[in-house]
């Protein structure tokens, strides 16, 4: 028996990793968390289905399956990646100190993550050996959003309180200033140092009024729009009414919240605006928040002004009621069933957003905070409940979610490619006309561009994540003055002037980006029109100049005196001037043969459709052509004019023309055909008119010309093709 006793006496307890492999992987799961362990090299070798359905996951136990933890992936809170030989059951294998309230990002096989707060114990054996690690973990999730929601409005209270357009102080229960905005020193002119830390009785021009103030604050009494002088920096009154309360701690007076508005500009209009003073009294007053005590049952035995001014009823009334007598029907359950909870003791407050009734039948929303006031043995005395109007804020969200959906309507409605991402770049929203641009349906969540391919302007492949959509992301700044190229999924190509910029929220936090993409095919299409035209206009004045020297010099040469020399250089220059103003009427742009040949002849020849016959099929003709054929037909029309047919009132023309398809163009032939004038006789020299008529078809043209002058009248006939390289 003594042996024995010895013997297990002599018998070394297990360890705490020992007894932890011993009891099984059963055992974990009476754990009210998620739990695993590790060897001391960090393999995983327990773990209980609560860790398992965090990490979205069964890892592998022991050697060569997983390490450290069962995640799928790691990253720090600020969304780092973690190297899983760097989380803290790592960090306390290799430190051998326990690891507590670490925080890390878990991210499922799912893709998504939530915030665990680890807590990991190094695991040792008798002589302090490290033989594995525990690790306690939970999702904290909630947790970190409801801090950043309180981070964010604390910034927001902040920001209120410094940037207001209103001047904001604070004053001790002593009546010295601790706080003051902007407002309130540049109202005054002074500086922070020159004022925060004074007793305010300096800077009020009457001590009684200052006095008074303080008492009535002391007292619990709220200032609305009280009337008062105070001295500003360089000398000068200023008059203020100041909007105040009180916060009181242990009945004693700790400081007050005090509104300054400067109404000196309007001082001498003050009766008038009083009743402006009033409304906004009252706008202070409907803003204080409510605050009530009810016993067991809901009836109320305590209410403030603010409260009665909430729901718009007399003490009286409401005393007589129980705070779900003025409830709205639909949210009469839930508010008694929370309340009872409370009074049982399974609740020790509760939150809710609730609507509630007025005597008129008016809704207003009502944030309600409940809480209990018990004895010392724990039983229910009275329920307070705060009372903050949030109607205001409700209809705001409403005009917020309005805001929104006009938002997107207007976006929908613009006529240009619009579209707005996330930071990341992910797109969040496109409208009708981005559709339209990229020939494609996006899908939200895409990044970068709504478009199929992008180009730079040279041709060249302009990746996605390079665009100035990922530029202005990934810079933080809008980009202006680039050009792109979309091309869409059927090749065809458009060229835009995209106008991204990012966008921010209240504090300056890059929130998205909004990009608006202009399609500039037209202008690119009208500049290239342009400079064909400046191309073909700097052409067309050489071969005017050169056409107008050669005019002068065969009619000098050709005249039979100066008058005469100059009237027929006046008439071919006139020609070419109509034929000019011909073209530029179509902006040097293709012509209807029939409507050209029509515009040259008739204002010669007169309108007398029965003497004169223009017909053939319609063939639109370039400038160059139509430049040659204008001083042809007006050289034959004059001469027709003077000399032939129509110098007769019995002759007649014919002007005809017909087309034969070619290789390479569409040959035309036109015939002028004059009868009925006087006798036709050969001339004894060739002409300027015949060498000009020879020189536009044959030389200009490319063509043949001939020129009969038979007895019963001249015959002329040309042809060149049209549609051929440079016609």
């Amino acid at each position: 028996m003594l042996n024995v006793e010895e013997l297990a006496r002599g018998t070394p307890a297990p360890s705490e990793y020992e007894s932890l492999l011993s009891i099984g992987a059963n055992a974990l799961e009476a754990i009210p968390g998620a739990v695993y362990l590790c060897d001391k090299d960090g393999w995983l070798v327990r773990y209980n289905s609560e860790a398992a359905g965090l990490w979205g996951r069964a890892p592998a136990l022991g050697e060569g399956g997983d390490r450290f933890c069962g995640s799928h992936r790691l990253f720090q809170v600020d969304g780092a990646p973690l190297a899983f030989d760097q989380c803290p059951v790592a960090a306390v294998l290799n430190a051998g100190a326990a690891a507590r309230n670490q925080e890390v990002l878990i991210q499922r096989p799912d893709g998504s993550r939530f915030v665990a707060l680890m807590n990991v114990r190094p695991l040792r054996d008798r002589r302090g050996v490290i033989q594995g690690a525990i690790n306690c973990f939970q999702d904290v999730t909630a947790q970190h959003a409801m801090a950043e929601e309180l981070r964010r409005k604390s910034a927001d209270l902040e920001d209120f309180f410094e940037n207001s357009a209103v001047g904001l102080h604070i004053v001790s229960g002593e009546g010295i200033i601790l706080r003051a905005n902007k407002a309130e020193l540049a109202l005054l002119g002074y500086s922070a140092d020159e004022y925060i830390g004074r007793p305010i009785s300096e800077f009020h021009v009457d001590e009684p009024v200052i006095g008074d103030i303080l008492d009535k604050l002391g007292s619990g009494a709220c200032l609305e729009s009280y009337p008062a002088r105070l001295r500003a920096k360089d000398g000068s009154i200023k008059h203020v009414t100041i909007t105040s309360n009180g916060r009181f701690e242990d009945g004693k007076l700790f400081n007050t919240r005090c509104f300054t508005i400067d109404v000196t500009c309007v001082h001498t209009a003050e009766a008038a605006r009083q009743e402006s003073d009033d409304r906004l009294a009252a706008t202070y007053e409907a803003a204080t928040i409510g605050i009530a005590e009810a016993d067991a049952n809901g009836r109320l035995l305590r209410v403030n002004d603010a409260f009665c001014t909430m729901l718009g009823r007399s003490r009286e009334e409401l005393l007589a009621m129980t705070f779900l007598d003025y409830t709205h029907p639909d949210c009469v359950a839930e508010d008694a069933t929370l309340y009872a909870r409370q009074v049982a003791g399974e609740l020790d407050t509760y939150v809710q957003r609730k609507r509630a009734l007025k005597p008129d039948g008016e809704i207003v929303y009502l944030d309600v905070h409940s809480s209990s006031v018990r004895n010392a043995n724990g039983e229910f005395r009275y329920g307070v409940r705060v009372l903050q109007d949030v109607t205001v804020a409700r209809r705001m969200e409403n005009q917020v979610r309005e805001s929104e959906r006009h938002m997107r309507n207007l976006l929908e409605a613009m006529p240009a490619a619009v579209y707005t991402t996330d930071a990341q770049g992910r797109i969040t929203f496109y409208n009708r006309e981005a559709v339209e641009l990229s020939g494609r349906t996006p899908q939200l969540g895409d990044l970068w561009c709504v478009t199929w391919k992008l180009f730079n302007t040279d041709g060249s492949a302009l990746a996605h994540d390079q665009c100035p959509m990922a530029v202005a992301l990934k810079e933080n700044r809008a980009i202006r003055g680039v050009e792109a190229i979309a091309e869409r999924p059927d090749g065809t190509r458009v060229p835009f002037i995209p106008y991204p910029t990012p966008l921010h929220d209240a504090d300056g936090n890059l929130v998205g980006a909004i990009n608006m993409l202009v399609d500039i095919t037209e202008r690119k299409q009208a500049e290239n029109r342009q400079k064909t035209l400046i191309d073909e206009l700097n052409h067309r004045v050489k071969n005017t100049l050169a056409t107008v020297q050669s005019l002068a010099a065969q009619t000098a040469r050709n005249a039979d005196d100066a008058q005469d020399g100059y009237r027929r250089f006046e008439a071919r220059l006139l020609a070419l001037s109509r034929a000019h103003d011909l073209l530029t009427k179509r902006h040097w742009g293709d012509t209807p043969f029939d409507s050209l040949a029509r515009e040259v002849l008739m204002p010669v020849l007169g309108h007398e459709p029965q003497r004169v016959e223009v017909a053939g099929p319609s063939i639109l003709v370039g400038t160059r052509v139509a430049l040659n054929l204008t001083m042809t037909l007006n050289e034959l029309a004059i001469n027709t004019l003077k000399y032939g047919a129509m110098s007769a009132e019995t002759g007649t023309l014919s002007v005809t023309w017909d087309l034969q398809h070619q290789v390479d163009g569409t040959l035309l032939t036109l015939d002028w055909r004059e009868q009925g004038g006087p006798p036709v006789s050969p001339p004894e020299r060739q002409g300027l008119g015949l060498r000009l008529m020879k020189r536009c078809i044959e030389r200009d043209l490319g063509g043949q010309f001939t020129l009969t002058f038979a007895p019963e009248g001249v015959r002329c006939r040309f042809s060149f093709l049209v549609g051929a390289t440079g016609a």
